[in-house]
């Protein structure tokens, strides 16, 4: 894949831009959900610059961009796409998989591990840890009566989710050593 870096840039101003206006919309309908989720992905879409500056990787222009559109797929979706849109949720665990997935696949290379079992448990248990907390949290604050800022939607929905997060880390032991080369220890 091939983004230039000032295209790549000013669609990651785009994105930081389009999660204010999440953030500001989050304000304006009294949604925590939406305010804690603007909040958390505009903070951590500077986090590709921050681990670039504290390691010796490069990220491509594409990743970041790819990055970015995953923290805004998840606050968007605390709008309404969660609840109107079926396929959401679907598509943002598998999107937040392959984010985590990859995270997990360039550290076992750069470790000089192979990265299959690696990525799989790691998506599997902050896949599971995940869900639990969104129970949590649903409970606590069903108990407070308060608005959640993550729902739990039911047992059906969470096998979906674990699956759909599978099938990301799947797709990431399938892809990775093609697009994440960037991040191992003997990149060009």
């Amino acid at each position: 894949m091939t983004i230039q870096p000032p295209v790549a840039r000013t669609i990651v101003r785009a994105l930081r831009c389009s999660l204010i206006v999440v953030l500001a919309e989050g304000i304006r309908r009294r949604n925590p959900g939406a305010v804690a989720n603007a909040t958390l992905a505009f903070a951590t879409s500077f986090l590709p610059g921050a681990i670039e500056r504290r390691y010796d990787v490069r990220f491509r222009p594409w990743q970041r961009v790819y990055a970015v559109t995953a923290l805004f797929t998840h606050a968007v979706g605390m709008l309404g796409p969660y609840d109107n849109v079926g396929w959401w949720d679907h598509l943002t665990h598998v999107h937040s998989a392959t984010l985590l997935g990859g995270f997990a696949h360039a550290v076992a290379r750069r470790r000089g591990r192979d990265p299959r079992s690696v990525v799989l448990v790691t998506v599997t248990i902050v896949g599971v840890l995940w869900e639990l907390m969104e129970y949590a949290i649903h409970a606590v604050a069903r108990r407070f009566d308060f608005e959640p800022v993550l729902i739990a939607y039911g047992k059906r929905d969470t096998v979906l989710d674990l699956v759909f997060n599978l099938f990301g880390a799947v797709l990431v032991l399938a892809l990775g050593d093609r697009f994440l080369q960037n991040f191992s220890r003997h990149a060009d």
